[in-house]
């Protein structure tokens, strides 16, 4: 590798590195140039004027590797993914701020996991003896949901807590925080019903204890690994998972028994186990559009979005947005029931029509009616342009398949050493979409 570099989203350079000496004056400039015009999403790695660039982007910033060499991709970006963990380790969060306030640190941390262009170190764990920097703390931006205890504690911690650096001196308390993410990809048809659905999800964790004890995760009782492993007749709703991989420092001798994980944690955060599952289940929401032509000049949509999750649990910054046709002069829109905070909007510049709900209580039905005018052209073709309707939002407290933690034990037994553990699950939309019939 010849240069690392990190860009703004204004393209400011805030970090840079050139390994060997041989990177071109101007390097970062030519590729925040060509990110920018470029029609579309840009690739994360493209060829420009005879350099490699390889380049991922977190919260509006470019972290990008250059080489004149023919290198594997998927090996730098699994350093690019490692060495953006260890700085988000040390800062707590990876925010612009965060870097221009540690930038000193961060020039230690890439030297200490890079040394003329080779990786050397690259997890925190191993670097952590030689880093001297400390770290500066910035506020990272509030988040709806929050760390809760639900099967250890009936108390609350905001979400945040768990954005500390592991390099924090002094004493801080013994704490391990546990996420049990869900990202649901669903299609629908325009009559409502499941076409393709499949949910990615992860059990991360992130830990603050001292002496790095051995823990052991029990996860519940009905947990299936692979679908050909179910067994006839049982209560209730088991937990499915297709498969799953977990983290080198896992150990599964009582898995198979009692679902129960060993875990020598590493410093940091890290992935205990990726889980997937393929086939059908039941959705958070259900899309219903009903599209109809009101005249040559104008068409019609009505929009209802069910939650079918319970009422106890609520969905955050539900954005719903579709496409509207190119000729599309004027939107109007009403909606069908009173909700708090509520907006809806045609962004011209985009061609997108958005619907905003701030909060969605379980149970409830939404809708909303939008009128589209176009200026010209075929009423018939314009209707082939609205849709599809894409969804995003984030239920905390809350996921589809039942995995559940049921227990977190650690190994320590010491008189005085009672530490804090939270689990938080976390439901999010990665591709969530409805067809419009035309």
């Amino acid at each position: 590798l010849d240069h690392f570099f990190v860009l703004s989203a204004r393209g400011d350079t805030i970090i840079t590195r050139d390994f060997r000496g041989e990177a071109y004056k101007g390097t970062s400039e030519l590729f925040f140039r060509k990110v920018k015009f470029w029609k579309g999403d840009p690739p994360p790695t493209f060829n420009h004027e005879g350099i490699n660039f390889l380049h991922t982007k977190k919260n509006s910033l470019y972290f990008v590797f250059t080489t004149k060499t023919n290198v594997s991709a998927s090996y730098v970006f699994e350093l690019l993914n490692r060495l953006l963990k260890i700085f988000k380790d040390y800062t707590g969060v990876l925010t612009e701020e965060a870097i221009r306030k540690n930038f000193v640190l961060i020039y230690e941390l890439v030297d200490e996991v890079i040394d003329f262009g080779y990786p050397q170190l690259t997890t925190t764990e191993l670097i952590k003896p030689m880093v001297v920097n400390d770290p500066v703390m910035v506020e990272s931006p509030s988040l709806a949901n929050s760390f809760k205890t639900s099967v250890f504690s009936s108390k609350t911690i905001s979400s945040n807590a768990a954005k500390k650096s592991v390099h924090s001196k002094g004493k801080q308390k013994n704490e391990i925080f546990v996420d049990i993410y869900e990202r649901l990809s669903v299609l629908f048809n325009a009559s409502g019903y499941i076409v393709n659905a499949n949910i990615e999800g992860a059990i991360q964790m992130k830990s603050y204890l001292s002496g790095n004890p051995e823990l052991r995760l029990i996860l519940n009782d009905d947990l299936v690994i692979g679908r050909h492993n179910m067994a006839g007749g049982g209560f209730g709703t088991p937990a499915v998972l297709d498969d799953c991989v977990f983290h080198e420092c896992v150990r599964l001798t009582d898995f198979e028994a009692n679902k129960t994980i060993t875990i020598m944690p590493p410093d940091g955060e890290f992935t205990v186990m990726n889980y997937r599952i393929n086939t059908d289940y039941e959705t958070p929401f259900r899309i219903f559009p009903f599209l109809d032509v009101v005249n040559n000049y104008q068409l019609e949509l009505v929009l209802k979005v069910r939650a079918s999750f319970q009422k106890k649990f609520s969905a955050n910054n539900v954005v719903i947005r579709f496409p509207v046709p190119k000729n599309t002069s004027k939107c109007s829109f009403t909606f069908n029931s009173k909700v708090a905070g509520q907006k809806g909007e045609h962004k011209t510049d985009s061609g997108l029509f958005e619907w905003v709900v701030p909060k969605f209580i379980g149970g409830a039905e939404y809708g909303i009616r939008v009128k589209i005018s176009i200026s010209e052209g075929e009423i018939s073709k314009a209707k082939k342009e609205v849709g599809p309707i894409r969804m995003n939002f984030e239920i905390p407290m809350f996921n589809v398949s039942n995995l559940q933690v049921k227990n977190l034990r650690i190994s320590e037994k010491s008189k005085g050493y009672n530490p804090f553990k939270w689990v938080r699950y976390v439901t999010q939309a990665s591709s969530y979409e409805c067809r419009i019939s035309s």
